[in-house]
């Protein structure tokens, strides 16, 4: 499969965030002709293009744009989740860092077709470069009359605001987030309602990822057929994934949906020299990983979920024969525990005891029974937490053990046989050999 590049097409350009650059490859065009046609018509040309969502659960963006009232007397918002934190996940960050421009065309189609006023981009606070870019990027469009009163002559107005979040991995969540940008602590809500019937300011709201907003202008300008013809029927379009880990030439790859791990290994230089590959997320920590098996499984929805998984942010973290998958996996617990926001017990609870047990594996002190207890606490985070970070701190405990019970049961006895102070206390006559 051939990649094709149409978001990342011009990053390696000289000064690609300009907004000079951007309207010498058309830039904005696709917002005229979206100013020409009615909010109705934008919203089915996306619903016909079949184009989903680009940050986790591949949701319709054409369908959730069309749950908000069209006359309602309710302001409406469009919130733009770049929070980007999925252990593994980098491609919101490069593309707003490159072409700002294009995630801010898209935002003001977007914002159109809903009917609101107001947009925001909700950004992690602790990527300040992007942050400047994308507020300097801002300030272009406002002088050059694509955000303001009276867009392009349109009638048709828009204020964007670019807000620094402080840095919670649960503010990834769309209510949390939504609380955040309201001021108070980023905690899920009860749903429902859903945003699109009470969301920012309990107004109808649209919460969407950065790359699903930046593929909107290229559907636009060049056409439903154009967007069809790339990647799969039921996952139409490219995507960026993301290369990570033990791989030759890690980073962004473009390619259409359908893609496999062994075709993009194939443009990425392969698993680093010397090596072979163990194991593998197809979308970041908190999708159940893979093995070398499922090496040929199309990279789309589909896909995924046929052998158990999920495409997810699309992070691929790919891991060597070296590489511990016990070790690996209490590192991402670690993180679930200190990211939880703990407002409800099962992930309160439930993954503090998942990073006690595991520190009791990789010491070789834990016993058959905390096998069957990881298992237990994982059933219990799996489908009944709040908000999906018990589903995702669930799903790479549940799906390791599943692949590589075998290598838990070797931390049974001395703990963990990749370290290797493991392997001198296990032959102490070879020290200093």
């Amino acid at each position: 499969m051939v990649l094709d590049r149409v978001l990342t097409r011009h990053w390696n350009e000289p000064q690609s965030w300009t907004l000079t650059n951007y309207l010498r490859h058309d830039g904005y065009q696709a917002l005229a002709k979206a100013l020409t046609m009615t909010p109705v018509e934008v919203i089915d040309t996306v619903k016909e293009s079949g184009l989903r969502g680009r940050g986790g659960a591949g949701f319709p963006t054409g369908a959730k744009w069309s749950f908000i009232p069209q006359d309602d007397a309710k302001p409406h918002y469009l919130v733009v989740n770049a929070d980007e934190s999925e252990p593994g996940t980098c491609k919101d960050v490069p593309l707003m860092y490159a072409t700002p421009h294009s995630l801010i065309e898209g935002a003001i189609i977007a914002a159109y077709a809903i009917r609101a006023r107001h947009a925001f981009i909700y950004v992690r606070g602790e990527v300040v470069p992007v942050l400047r870019r994308l507020q300097t990027a801002v300030a272009e469009a406002y002088e050059a009359g694509y955000l303001g009163e009276n867009i392009q002559a349109s009638g048709f107005d828009l204020d964007l605001i670019v807000h620094a979040g402080a840095g919670a991995y649960i503010c990834g969540e769309e209510t949390a987030l939504l609380d955040s940008l309201e001021g108070r602590r980023g905690q899920p809500r009860l749903r429902p309602p859903f945003p699109a019937e009470a969301g920012l300011y309990a107004c109808p709201t649209v919460v969407n990822n950065v790359e699903s907003v930046a593929s909107v202008p290229p559907i636009l300008l060049n056409g439903v057929g154009w967007f069809t013809s790339m990647g799969t029927e039921k996952s139409p379009g490219c995507t960026i994934y993301s290369l990570s880990g033990h791989v030759t030439k890690p980073g962004q790859y473009e390619a259409p949906l359908g893609i496999t791990l062994r075709e993009l290994l194939a443009y990425a230089g392969g698993v680093r020299a010397g090596h072979e590959l163990k194991f593998w997320t197809p979308g970041g920590s908190s999708t159940p990983l893979l093995t070398a098996e499922h090496l040929d499984v199309p990279l789309d929805y589909e896909g995924m979920a046929s052998v158990g998984s999920m495409l997810g942010t699309k992070a691929l973290q790919i891991f060597d024969e070296t590489t511990c998958v016990v070790r690996a996996v209490r590192r991402w617990t670690q993180f679930y525990a200190h990211e939880s926001c703990g407002k409800c017990t099962p992930c309160r609870e439930g993954t503090y005891w998942l990073s006690q047990i595991y520190a009791d594996l990789e010491n070789g002190w834990a016993t058959y029974a905390d096998l069957h207890n990881l298992l237990d606490i994982a059933d219990t985070l799996n489908g009944k937490s709040f908000c999906a970070l018990g589903d995702g701190a669930a799903s790479p405990v549940i799906s390791s053990i599943r692949h590589f019970r075998a290598e838990y049961e070797e931390h049974l006895s001395g703990g963990c046989p990749f370290d290797p102070r493991a392997a001198m206390l296990a032959a102490p006559e070879e020290v200093g050999a």
